[in-house]
């Protein structure tokens, strides 16, 4: 088991995830921080973590799959660093969220569940965040892309660099 977590995390990542283990095993009801911590150190949760983590801190595996799987925050694949979140609300989805998530993927190369080769993007549906007058809305990292048109899924990752070239202490400041 822990070959395949050195595989898949590397040594650096594996020692944080036994340090934090080791910091709260002994906490009665430190499960939830420790997948929390252990979720932010590698990223995501695979079943060979969760079982890793299950027999560190002597609780069943079912109990550790119970938590992730009951909380939005963790996730079970690998993620991009950057998050494309597609609404499919009923207003995006009323006005083309299943062809700007069609497109999108096919623009990044990627299918449901896969991150882009360069570990930059992946791409989920997410339900209503609540701005349904900006339908259909992407949502990329932290920021938000209203009015956006299904046919040109490039216009938004255009849009994205951009603004992130923009900020201070990027490389064309």
């Amino acid at each position: 088991m822990k070959k395949e977590l050195l595989e898949l995390f590397g040594e650096d990542r594996l020692v944080r995830v036994d340090q934090i283990i080791e910091q709260y095993k002994e906490s009665k009801g430190s499960l939830l921080i420790v997948l929390e911590k252990s979720h932010d150190i590698c990223g995501y949760m695979p079943l060979p973590l969760q079982r890793y983590i299950a027999q560190r801190m002597n609780v069943t595996p079912s109990q550790v799959q119970g938590v992730v799987t009951f909380y939005s925050y963790f996730s079970t694949v690998p993620k991009g660093r950057s998050v494309v979140k597609v609404c499919t609300g009923t207003a995006c989805y009323m006005k083309g969220a299943g062809q700007i998530l069609k497109n999108t993927r096919e623009y990044l190369g990627i299918k449901e569940g896969e991150v882009t080769p360069d570990g930059e993007y992946s791409v989920e549906e997410v339900l209503c965040p609540g701005v349904c007058g900006l339908a259909p809305l992407v949502i990329i990292g932290e920021q938000a892309f209203g009015l956006v048109d299904p046919e040109k899924p490039e216009d938004i990752f255009k849009q994205y660099k951009e603004n992130c070239n923009d900020r201070p202490g990027s490389d064309k400041n």
